[in-house]
């Protein structure tokens, strides 16, 4: 038969529950707004029983265990949409910033720019001759060049922040894995007996799993799954062994972790390389298999592919703005140049040229067709004193003996290019060719004026042959060379009017021939807007205009921000889903902690009257001694 002791021991163990509930309850309310704290439940059962006649008799209640209420499914979904959320809140804000600028409305922007550059030609057509309209057409000139400039500063602005925002954030992530694995022992360490639940520690860990997701689309894996029906239906823990991931590279493994490496020294633009660091140290390229969070997006952004000659990105939605703009600048310095070529003078000089002079023009990295262009010489009146056709084909070099296919073979080619019979008025008289080295290595192609003709008031120009009409059918030898150019550059970044006429804008030709009135480049200028061109993009080829291509350029800016906007609603519409099935398991509820607490506390005072009664009945034994 059970003592009254035992009775006693009952009271004080309903005493015990009825307190730890109250506990456990206070510490849910004092975490209710704590992120990513989840509620906690104190799992109790009947303590064994005394066995002794007329049966059992009950021996009061034991704490099992003090559970949180956890759903690892709803769990995963949750941190996986918010890793999908957070790429695609970056890149919706990222692509917003980019579209503005890009403000291609009436009358302002590159577009319309572009259109009052034309204009100024049209209005130079109707006054070849006036130098005020010269210094008109200059100043638009560089209202345009400065425009596309800094447009394409401020996208490649933009990139550089991304860039800086990519080592800031695998820094954190590097914060993040170590104090997972610290975690990771004390969890060990708090649950070697299988006895108790780390549940506080577990939340936090769960909170930097959730952060980790957001920040590089970590994945977590466990090696068992244990269903906690007893405390809820829907609630269940994983245990075992412990790796988080990122598509294949395991940054923490238990109670070890691996750095993301994070380095611009091998890059000599600045780009930070993202490399996974094994435990001998060895660095393995990850930056392309990161695609989910932020950082995902930051690289899809800025581009996580790095070339390893130039350093810059070969992919990337801004760094493919980048390129198109400037695709479209160089189409639009070249296109310009190659009609400007034909403008006379006694000089030019062409850019400065990376490339073997003995190696095949076409196939060099200049934008060379096969085609012909021919040289034109004028005398002081502006008539045709000679003319040479220089042929081009996919053999052609820059230099070679004479009479080889090369440039420098043709034009010193001894011809009788006026059919007169005169060996001394022809195109190997006047022009002097020569492929210059400069003392800082750097090398250009030159053509001058032999000094006798030229005091003589003779002068020259290169005019493009067309195959058909358009005046992207020829060989673009002048555009592509950079000779006698009206742009400076070879990119948006760059573009500008040529220095000379910039210092002295009365210099700009309007004509061929040097002859007052001539206003044939001007008019094919004002006709340049009309034309189509290859404006080469990476490995694609856009043929179409300079209005044409800039349009592309806003429209593809334009699509990409639309397509994120329309994304990260439907995006948010499923995290919000989410969000909230993982707070109807896991969050706190004030209603529902309340109850709680007047149950508990209605628990604790009858456990108290229990004791209480003990009490008398005790006070009665010992009276009925006395």
């Amino acid at each position: 038969m059970a003592s009254i002791f035992n009775s006693l021991n009952i009271g004080y163990s309903a005493l015990s529950v009825a307190q730890v509930g109250i506990e456990t309850t206070g510490h849910n309310i004092a975490n209710a707004e704590s992120d990513g704290y989840t509620r906690q439940r104190v799992m109790t059962a009947a303590a064994t029983p005394i066995s002794s006649m007329p049966g059992q008799v009950g021996n009061g209640v034991q704490i099992l265990e003090i559970k949180r209420v956890f759903d690892n499914f709803v769990y995963e979904r949750y941190a996986k949409i918010s890793s999908d959320k957070e790429y695609s809140d970056f890149e919706k804000k990222t692509l917003e910033e980019l579209s503005t600028y890009f403000p291609e409305i009436e009358n302002v922007g590159i577009k319309a720019d572009l259109q009052e550059y034309y204009n100024m030609w049209q209005t130079f057509a109707d006054n070849p001759e006036n130098s005020s309209i010269k210094l008109a057409l200059a100043k638009q000139t560089d209202v345009l060049s400065q425009h596309i400039s800094y447009s394409q500063n401020k996208v490649a602005s933009l990139q550089a922040q991304l860039n800086e925002q990519l080592a800031v954030n695998i820094n954190e992530v590097n914060v993040l894995i170590k104090e997972v694995a610290e975690l990771n022992k004390a969890i060990d360490v708090a649950e070697l007996d299988g006895l108790y639940s780390a549940n506080d520690l577990r939340d936090k860990r769960n909170f930097i799993e959730k952060s980790l997701a957001m920040l590089i689309g970590a994945e977590v894996s466990s090696e068992n799954l244990q269903s906690d029906i007893k405390i809820d239906s829907s609630s269940n823990t994983r245990s075992g062994s412990y790796t988080i991931s990122v598509n294949g590279f395991n940054i923490v493994d238990g109670g070890t972790y691996h750095p993301v490496h994070v380095s611009k020294e091998n890059n000599k633009v600045g780009f930070y390389e993202v490399s996974y660091e094994r435990q001998d140290g060895t660095l393995i390229p990850m930056a392309e298999k990161i695609n989910g969070g932020r950082i995902g997006s930051i690289l899809n952004l800025r581009g996580s592919s790095l070339d390893t000659t130039s350093g810059m990105p070969t992919n990337g939605i801004i760094q493919n703005v980048i390129t198109q703009f400037n695709g479209f600048a160089k189409g639009l310095i070249e296109s310009t140049n190659n009609v400007y070529a034909s403008n006379a003078t006694t000089r030019i000089n062409s850019n400065v040229l990376e490339l073997n002079p003995e190696n095949s023009l076409v196939n060099s990295a200049l934008n060379v067709k096969e085609g012909s262009f021919n040289i034109i010489v004028y005398d002081i009146d502006g008539n045709v004193a000679g003319k040479r056709k220089i042929d081009i084909n996919v053999s052609t070099s820059m230099t070679g003996i004479i009479g080889s296919n090369s440039i420098e073979g043709q034009i010193k080619s001894q011809k009788d290019d006026n059919g007169d019979g005169n060996a001394n008025n022809d195109i190997d008289d006047f022009i002097n060719f020569n492929w210059a080295t400069y003392p800082n290595g750097n090398k250009a192609l030159e053509l001058a004026m032999d000094p006798l003709s030229e005091s003589k008031g003779y002068t020259f120009a290169i005019e493009d042959v067309l195959k058909d009409a358009t005046f992207g059918s020829g060989s673009n030898f002048a555009g592509a060379l950079g000779l006698n150019r009206f742009f400076d550059g070879d990119s948006a970044q760059n573009i500008k009017l040529n220095h000379e006429l910039s210092t002295n804008s009365t210099l700009i030709g309007a004509g061929s021939s040097p002859v007052a009135g001539d206003n044939t480049i001007a008019l094919n200028m004002i006709q340049h807007q009309f034309e189509k061109f290859d404006f080469k993009i990476g490995n694609s080829t856009f043929n179409t205009t300079a209005y044409g291509m800039f349009d592309t350029i806003a429209t593809n800016v334009g699509t990409a921000t639309n397509a994120s906007v329309l994304k990260n609603e439907t995006v948010s519409t499923q995290y919000n889903a989410t969000e909230l099935e993982f707070f109807s398991v896991s969050k706190v509820s004030i209603d529902e902690e309340m109850t709680n607490l007047i149950k508990y506390q209605t628990s604790y005072g009858a456990a108290a009257k229990i004791i209480t009664t003990i009490d008398q009945m005790m006070q009665t034994l010992l009276g009925i001694k006395q």
